[in-house]
């Protein structure tokens, strides 16, 4: 259960979301276009970012800027 701590590890860049269109999801309510937020862990599809919610969301990278 190692994604209980990522909200206290040390951040790994920042990242900007570019865009918040998404086919399936809803995305629009805890991400906001232009604002940086700060990347916690990612995997191959996914960035693990702390949303606008101020809890970690895991969000396709296709969002985000690097």
């Amino acid at each position: 259960m190692i994604h209980i701590n990522w909200a206290d590890a040390p951040t790994i860049k920042k990242l900007t979301c570019v865009q918040t269109d998404a086919k399936k999801y809803v995305v629009s309510n805890v991400l906001t276009v232009g604002k940086e937020y700060e990347l916690k862990n990612e995997t191959d599809e996914f960035y693990f970012v702390i949303d606008n919610t101020g809890k970690i969301g895991g969000f396709y990278k296709e969002y985000f800027s690097h």
